[in-house]
């Protein structure tokens, strides 16, 4: 099975992408859903994240309050080395499970959608990487509309990001979302038709 990798920037539309892709019959693994399920209460990578940051990153419930150790990590690079460190990997073995299942299954495409997918190092399990692009008004619009960020968290994430400009420079294909949905759905339905028929071989 082949697999191929979505990433980009916060507010690119990696998500909109990757659902086109599963109505044109590509299943995708969703890194970051996988990742909030290696530290289900009671994992090991639950512990591993208490015994480093605290059980004051725990709800009422018990279970890991991402806000809460997000503003652990946030203006923190070492704790956020840390944290990586802890959940890159636990990561990295359930999505490759995932991979293993749908290979198993009979699928001959399968995407990853990871939006550290570079800065984790997991190039080496995708055969084919796209990175989505779009300009830094758009994505400020988008995550004040969608996410009700206010300008000066929206200016602070996304200058805590890899640059796109560097992102572009790993990719296979490059999808620029503009905005414009019809425009979009025909780029990827273009590439998805390239990858199935085997031209993007010739590319």
């Amino acid at each position: 099975m082949n697999v191929l990798g979505i990433t980009g920037t916060i507010g690119s539309g990696k998500t909109t992408v990757c659902r086109l892709l599963e109505q044109m019959g590509c299943p995708v693994v969703d890194a970051d859903h996988e990742a909030h399920m290696t530290y289900r209460r009671g994992t090991r990578t639950w512990r591993e994240l208490v015994n480093a940051f605290g059980e004051d990153i725990l709800d009422s419930t018990g279970r890991v309050d991402r806000a809460l150790l997000g503003g652990k990590v946030f203006d923190d690079p070492n704790a956020l080395e840390l944290l990586n460190a802890i959940v890159h990997p636990a990561t990295r073995r359930r999505v490759k499970g995932k991979l293993r299942r749908l290979s198993s299954a009979g699928h001959a495409w399968a995407a990853v959608e990871a939006a550290l997918l570079i800065e984790a190092g997991w190039g080496d399990m995708v055969d084919r990487l796209w990175v989505v692009a779009a300009p830094d008004d758009v994505v400020r619009a988008r995550l004040a509309r969608d996410r009700g960020q206010d300008e000066t968290s929206i200016r602070t994430r996304m200058s805590r990001q890899m640059p796109m400009e560097r992102k572009m420079e790993y990719a296979d294909d490059i999808i620029y979302n503009d905005g414009d949905p019809a425009e979009l759905e025909q780029r990827v339905r273009s590439l998805w038709h390239e990858l199935t028929t085997g031209s993007h071989i010739q590319n």
